[in-house]
């Protein structure tokens, strides 16, 4: 499920699809419409779960889909290495969540993290409370 918006009113720090890749604009460049030709927007964007920056050159009027971000709470069952056996708050759906380098020990058993589901991918981004 997704929107769209339109490449000119894309703005640096709004969230779109490039190559079937969440990512979130940070420039962007408009130029002026020529005697027959529509404007053109150079769309400069950084990957949301790789960080790989993405270039794309589009008319101005072309729809671009903006991914909806489903953030969303899940207790964490088990630690091993560097993976977390979690179950959601409210699905009771259990899966693995990769713990991202930031987090890495500090997720214990018990404690509740945050995470985004994104173009149906799954991403921890914070410990909401500790565990046991």
């Amino acid at each position: 499920m997704s929107k769209h918006v339109t490449a000119t009113s894309a703005k640096p720090g709004t969230t779109i699809v490039i190559d079937g890749v969440a990512c979130k604009v940070v420039d962007i460049k408009i130029s002026r419409p020529g005697k027959h030709g529509h404007a053109k927007c150079n769309i400069t964007a950084v990957g949301l779960l790789d960080d790989k920056k993405r270039n794309i050159i589009v008319p101005g009027h072309d729809q671009l889909e903006v991914p909806l971000i489903d953030k969303r709470n899940a207790q964490v069952l088990s630690v091993t290495g560097d993976m977390a056996n979690v179950m959601d708050d409210e699905t009771y759906e259990t899966f693995d969540l990769k713990i991202p380098e930031e987090l890495t020990g500090k997720v214990d058993s018990g404690a509740t993290v945050l995470y985004w589901v994104i173009l149906s991918e799954r991403i921890m981004k914070q410990i909401k409370s500790e565990g046991s």
